[in-house]
């Protein structure tokens, strides 16, 4: 394994509608050493104090998203069992298989690997508990379109299931910020059953900074903690947008996470900032 290097190789975004709000960034897998110095983030957010009070233990985040690799070693034993409310699709070992999904709960609750757990992706809440709640595709799944049109529903669906079964934190790292996104009465009322629920929800915000700027939802449903990205020097991305919405901001560039394939890559996004405001 050899340290991630700065390179950046062409990225593909994985946007659309109900889309991942994360652009991954190829880079070759790496050493311990190579993977913590890189996460800037763990400095920014103050981990080190926060880990003083409390690392996550007895808290559990649902993450509605693409799935999650369990069996990841920087997640292992970290991950309970969960749902598929799309029940098609990629499977396990496939590469169109939880990537965006996994990348989040690392940010979230990875605890490392190896010796001293000092190898991979340690997340912000690494003693907290990850619930996978499938409710979208990856961009690169074939059957990704055939999920648009069939699984309107999952996402509140996924929302009312987490809150009924135990989630502490629901991460929506993910949305719709195209010229045609609207409210759906539907999801704006699952929040609003697990906010009654005294669940916390949180949101990425959206990546149309540049590209418009529309609203994005389901980010701006009342209740939702939105999250928008910044760099390391506490910058806003130019990609994040500037809604009335936006609530908190985290990192959101440059950030290391981890993959079913057990590499690392960079990526960037609101996606990204919305798990570390969940851990």
């Amino acid at each position: 394994m050899r340290p991630v290097t700065g390179r950046r190789p062409a990225a593909a975004a994985l946007g659309g509608l109900l889309a991942t709000a994360l652009v991954l960034v190829p880079a070759t897998a790496a050493h311990a050493d190579g993977i913590r110095a890189r996460q800037w983030s763990l400095e920014a957010m103050h981990t080190e104090e926060v880990w003083r009070t409390t690392k996550g233990a007895g808290v559990t985040v649902a993450v509605l998203d693409t799935g999650v690799e369990a069996d990841h070693p920087d997640l292992d034993g970290n991950v309970l069992p969960g749902k598929d409310l799309v029940g098609f699709g990629a499977q396990e070992g496939d590469r169109a298989w939880a990537r965006h999904g996994t990348a989040m709960a690392g940010i979230i609750a990875g605890h490392g690997h190896g010796p001293g757990n000092a190898d991979g992706v340690m997340g912000i809440a690494p003693e907290a508990k990850i619930l996978p709640v499938r409710v979208i595709l990856e961009d690169g799944d074939d059957a990704r379109a055939k999920a648009r049109k069939t699984r309107g529903n999952a996402l509140a669906e996924g929302i009312r299931w987490a809150a009924d079964n135990g989630a502490d934190v629901i991460n929506l790292s993910l949305g719709d910020d195209s010229a045609s996104a609207h409210p759906e009465p539907g999801e704006d009322q699952a929040i609003q059953y697990a906010l009654r629920k005294g669940v916390t929800v949180v949101a990425s915000a959206g990546n149309g900074g540049e590209k418009g700027d529309h609203v994005s939802y389901p980010a701006a449903y009342p209740g939702v903690i939105t999250a928008t990205a910044v760099d390391r020097y506490g910058t806003r991305a130019p990609f994040s947008t500037r809604r009335w919405y936006a609530t908190v901001s985290a990192p959101g560039v440059d950030v290391i996470i981890a993959d079913p394939d057990h590499k690392y890559y960079e990526g960037w996004g609101t996606s990204a900032a919305a798990a570390f405001v969940s851990g």
